[in-house]
């Protein structure tokens, strides 16, 4: 009854987040943006018409922006991609009103197109023309008979101001919600709790973050007891989410994203990548003047990243019933060249799809609207991509390179007929799984649709363009119902781990429905997505010992540990009256993220080392002088 009444409390807290996480109908953040609009009205930004090609009339390149984008930022660079850099040539750029723009063409590592990058930003508000030649040849002679010359225009958007916009809430959070080592000092990592003992120990362990909301924020891993593997405290304001496990350069790496959670429901800052000793080998801050997005980071092959950017602009909202000096959020993909950090393709969502999509209203003030809410990309083997709009109730597969929307699955405009329960609501999570049956995690409310939220795999026939439900999991003890976020991963087995986000439950479900995991965080805290993968991790910093007479001064107390190992077995003590002669007083079993060893004599200095299963040392911390008792009690305040 304690868990029932913890969730139910949860949810009604959680009721409290929606409207400023997500919708925030009533949050004005003022400001009147740049550009030559007039006071009171935003410039016009809604297209008359949606879905243009990013591929040039006669080549095999697509560009971004694409021609009649609306949406360009002040900072865009000019992708070409399809040809190498040496065939893209005579590169004239020019702005309405800021005239002419030098600047360089860089070649994206994976030699296949370049980015021209401007020295100077467009204004906003103005129209970009474009000219090149594709094709062999050189600048000097721009009229060789295998070149094409190619021209279009875009405009370019008139941003909406964000740095006076709050961020979410992070009150502290209550002690009985977290944990605390003595070899971490400061850091209190929530509490996760086993409530179903874990039947598939192939699955391997919990990757998730914490927040917004109370409580650190930082990336976590724990065994399926619950039992802390890693935590990375962030400070200054930052959030951690999408802990992730991913492919990079042949290496297992942990992805993660870092930055700002904005009360308008989106995040700027960077998506990382750490290798498997927690050293970061790759930052991603996003590009052409916008910040990577929390909701997604996915890597693919060939050094090629697919990342969210959400772009806030001013935009005159009155056709649809909105502010006349509104603002909008605009979604971007953008697939960046890892290596070299340029951006070599960009999609945007008001190019591609109708604002009456939405199940969301034009606010009558100046809040941007959140009127799409791209939550997913899933790039696939043939270079498509599959994604999920939040707030269209709707997946989109994209055609790769020209943008160009294939189909719909649900939403307002569906591609299929929805058979019965395949509708989803505010969903999250959209990936096409190899035998082609789509997933979802179907939050089904803010507000409530369904009575509780599940992973669903929906069948498509593209004979008939019927929707099939292939299977639903909703948790077996009291509903969940998820605000927000939330995500639904297929293992190789055919099990999904389903993560309830805003109830920050984590569910492995075996393919006829069976639980065989289930661990929440406390429920007055949230997570954006929780997986299950088989880590091997071994820390680049050195162990860390702590140690303390007891009360008695006849005893040394050590406690061990090392943040993020997952080889540990056991711990050797070692101790000694002077840093340089230490020697082996004892190996104790791990025993969790943090050991103890009691040694039966009191000492001036000790180290301990970490022992794999075959009794090998991995490390060695350092020598640290043993403290008096009194200094090993809590510190009061």
């Amino acid at each position: 009854m304690r868990r029932i009444a913890l969730i139910l409390l949860a949810l009604v807290l959680v009721w409290g987040v929606l409207a400023i996480v997500l919708d925030s109908p009533s949050l004005n953040l003022g400001g009147s943006g740049s550009g030559s609009e007039s006071a009171g009205v935003s410039p016009p930004c809604l297209p008359a018409t949606v879905g243009h090609s990013a591929r040039l009339a006669g080549t095999d390149v697509d560009v971004s922006p694409e021609p009649g984008s609306g949406t360009a930022n002040p900072h865009t660079q000019i992708s070409f991609l399809g040809a190498p850099a040496a065939k893209v040539r005579v590169v004239s750029v020019t702005g309405s009103r800021s005239g002419r723009h030098a600047g360089s063409l860089r070649a994206y590592s994976q030699g296949d197109g370049a980015s021209f990058v401007p020295d100077k930003p467009f204004d906003p508000g103005e129209r970009v023309t474009v000219h090149a030649v594709i094709g062999p040849g050189t600048n000097a002679d721009a009229a060789s008979p295998s070149a094409t010359p190619v021209a279009w225009k875009f405009d370019v958007d008139t941003p909406y101001p964000t740095a006076g916009a709050p961020e979410f809430p992070n009150p502290p959070a209550a002690p009985a919600d977290y944990q605390s080592f003595a070899t971490m000092p400061g850091a209190q990592p929530p509490i996760m709790s086993a409530t179903v003992l874990d039947r598939d120990p192939a699955a391997g362990d919990i990757f998730t973050t914490n927040g917004p909301g109370p409580g650190q924020y930082g990336p976590l891993i724990y065994t399926p007891q619950g039992q802390l593997v890693w935590f990375q405290r962030l400070s200054g304001g930052e959030t951690a989410e999408d802990l992730n496990e991913q492919t990079y350069a042949g290496q297992p790496v942990l992805t993660w994203w870092r930055g700002r959670v904005l009360s308008l429901g989106f995040g700027q800052g960077e998506d990382v990548v750490m290798n498997s000793r927690y050293e970061t080998i790759g930052r991603v801050p996003g590009g052409n003047g916008l910040r990577a997005d929390l909701h997604e980071f996915q890597i693919a092959p060939h050094d090629i990243a697919y990342i969210t950017a959400y772009n806030p602009i001013r935009c005159d909202l009155s056709s649809v019933h909105g502010a006349r000096d509104g603002a909008i959020v605009d979604n971007a993909i953008q697939e960046i060249d890892l290596a070299t950090g340029l951006v070599r393709w960009e999609w945007h969502t008001l190019d591609h799809v109708g604002v009456s999509e939405s199940e969301t209203e034009a606010p009558s003030t100046a809040t941007p609207w959140d009127w799409f809410h791209l939550n997913s990309i899933d790039p696939e083997p043939g270079g498509s991509l599959f994604i999920s709009a939040r707030n269209t109730w709707a997946g989109y597969q994209l055609q790769g390179g020209t943008g160009r929307i294939v189909w719909r699955l649900g939403g307002s405009k569906s591609s299929f007929k929805m058979g019965l329960g395949t509708r989803t609501a505010w969903q999250h999570d959209g990936r096409v799984l190899p035998d082609g049956v789509i997933t979802f995690f179907d939050d089904g409310s803010n507000p409530p649709i369904h009575s509780q939220s599940r992973g669903v795999g929906i069948e498509l026939d593209f004979a008939t363009h019927e929707a099939r439900l292939a299977y639903s999991y909703t948790h077996p003890g009291p509903p969940l119902l998820a605000a927000s976020q939330g995500n639904m991963q297929t293992l190789p087995s055919g099990n999904a781990v389903v993560g309830y986000g805003a109830v920050p439950e984590i569910t492995e479900y075996a393919p006829g429905g069976a639980v065989l995991f289930d661990a929440h965080m406390p429920y007055d805290m949230t997570f954006y997505r929780a997986y299950r993968h088989r880590w091997s991790g071994r820390p680049a910093t050195a162990p860390t010992a702590l140690a303390n007479l007891n009360n008695t001064g006849e005893e040394t107390i050590v406690h061990a540990s090392w943040n993020g190992a997952t080889e540990v077995a056991a711990w050797r003590v070692l101790a000694g009256e002077h840093p340089g002669s230490l020697a082996l007083r004892a190996t104790v079993p791990a025993s969790g993220f943090e050991t103890q060893a009691i040694l039966p004599v009191k000492y001036a200095y000790a180290a301990v080392q970490p022992v794999d299963a075959a009794g090998h040392a991995l490390a060695s911390s350092h020598a640290v002088a043993v403290g008096s008792y009194a200094s090993a009690l809590p510190k009061s305040g």
